[in-house]
């Protein structure tokens, strides 16, 4: 009985180390399969450990088409810099394939986070995709896109250039809600196709459709360049004898416009008035001398807001799919105050 009681301990010993051995193994797997999962953690996760000068930011720029375009350049090449990221710049000289090739370009290049303010608002989809399924995010900026599919960029920041249109429509609403007579506007519209072009249009147009007298007889697109606003300009003074209410999408076009009015002979702010979007220097400063009657203001100051974005995004931190910077409006006496301490 003492032999079996000996040997049946060793049995039971043998077995339960066997059975630990066999729990070791799993757990041991299970520890190997945990190791596993955290070499191949979403980009998020690993990125939490990523030191700013890791960090890679490929950012397609539409061009230098105005003084907004090249204050917002200078912001996000100085906020990338401050921020100790490397930046890869690209100008697409207002061309959506110059900006298609950059984006394909950064995703070869496997940079973190791609930004990019669109040329125009169609025909992204395809190369989206491609970084995408590169796992790389992308962020637009200044422009948004018409894709259906969100999930191809992770957040919009800029302004909201429907409520950009509605603020200079209701200025002049107010300006005009005692008229009996017709005001005769002319529109000089931005890059045709693009996202400020579009919206300022729509807005503009949705809130003067009120007031039946407030009529707009011509809208041309003026590129949103100084000389384009200023050719567009000389052609509807030609055409149209009567022109009371100058709209100009971007400061550039409205001052190009003043070259052309001057010219005829007539005072701008005074023989027309002239509304204008984004409040660059420039813009504010006609406006001080009351050349422009009101500007709404459109931010360019947008990199430490991209660069708090990058972060975050590498970082795998949620991020709102919609942010709006905070802007004002301006008339000639509110420009006038402004202009000494304005930083664009």
């Amino acid at each position: 009985m003492k032999r079996f009681g000996r040997m049946g301990a060793v049995l039971a010993l043998t077995l339960s180390m066997v059975m630990l051995g066999a729990c070791g193994n799993n757990n041991g797997g299970n520890q190997a399969n945990t190791g596993n999962q955290a070499t191949k953690a979403p980009a998020a996760d690993t990125g939490k450990t990523k030191e700013a000068k890791d960090i890679t930011l490929g950012f397609s720029q539409v061009g230098a088409e105005s003084g907004w375009r090249s204050a917002n350049t200078k912001s996000i090449q100085d906020s990338a810099k401050e921020a100790g990221y490397t930046l890869k710049f690209s100008d697409a000289q207002q061309k959506q394939e110059n900006q298609i090739k950059a984006i394909r370009s950064f995703i070869q290049q496997k940079v973190d986070v791609i930004a990019f303010s669109p040329v125009v608002e169609s025909g992204w989809d395809t190369v989206l995709k491609e970084a995408k399924d590169a796992g790389i995010p992308v962020v637009l900026t200044d422009r948004a896109v018409d894709s259906k599919d969100t999930s191809l960029y992770v957040t919009f920041l800029g302004s909201d250039f429907v409520e950009e249109g509605r603020k200079a429509g209701q200025w002049l609403s107010e300006k005009y809600k005692d008229t009996t007579e017709d005001i005769n506007i002319v529109e000089l519209q931005g890059t045709t196709g693009s996202a400020p072009a579009n919206d300022r249009m729509a807005g503009f147009a949705e809130v003067i459709a009120s007031n039946p007298h407030l009529k707009v007889i011509a809208s041309q697109t003026g590129d949103f360049t100084r000389a384009k606003g200023k050719e567009v300009m000389q052609a509807f003074l030609k055409a149209n004898k009567d022109i009371d209410v100058l709209y100009a999408h971007n400061d550039d076009m409205a001052l190009g416009a003043i070259q052309a009015i001057e010219a005829a002979g007539l005072k701008p702010g005074q023989d027309i008035t002239i509304i204008s979007v984004d409040a660059v220097k420039d813009g504010m400063q006609a406006a001080s001398e009351g050349k422009i009657n009101f500007i709404v203001e459109c931010n360019p100051m947008l990199g430490p807001q991209l660069m708090e974005i990058v972060r975050n995004v590498v970082d795998g931190k949620s991020v709102e799919p919609r942010i709006v910077t905070e802007e004002s409006t301006f008339t000639s006496e509110q420009a006038k105050e402004a202009l000494p301490s304005r930083a664009y």
